[in-house]
């Protein structure tokens, strides 16, 4: 089981407005395939409520509102993805983990929530990750 970050599927879904660099089209090419290993059940994944609506909150602006609706419900409804609640305490010790780890609350939560898990690796085009000792962050690009 690998955590999947939000960014993934802003990398997959969003529409850009400018032209991509070679790096962003690569990124975005491997954040579909990702999404599409996922959605066929090829690949076992985990992430929080609070990831999910990072999603929500970024594509909402470029994504029609029913189309939106049916990617957060259809990942509920595989068997593959695990979704975690966060209660106000996990999330309160998240953020003084990102202190100490120097990333924002919702990276460190990944981090609190890969290591209870005994998760070692990540889905994520966020280098910030890089450092992190016992995660490995996938793609490498």
């Amino acid at each position: 089981m690998r955590f999947l970050d939000a960014n993934v599927f802003i990398y997959a879904y969003y529409k850009p407005r400018k032209e991509l660099t070679q790096k962003e089209a690569q990124m975005k090419d491997y954040a579909k395939g990702i999404i599409s290993e996922i959605s066929q059940g090829k690949e076992e994944v985990m992430m929080t409520v609070v990831h999910l609506s990072e999603i929500v909150n970024i594509l909402k602006h470029g994504m029609p509102l029913v189309r939106l609706t049916d990617l957060v419900l259809g990942l509920f409804m595989l068997d593959n993805v695990k979704i975690r609640g966060v209660s106000k305490e996990a999330y309160f010790a998240a953020a003084e983990l990102g202190d100490d780890l120097k990333l924002e609350a919702n990276d460190a939560l990944a981090v609190d929530v890969m290591r209870q898990s005994d998760i070692k690796e990540m889905y994520s085009f966020d280098e910030s990750f890089d450092h992190i000792e016992g995660i490995l962050r996938l793609p490498r690009l």
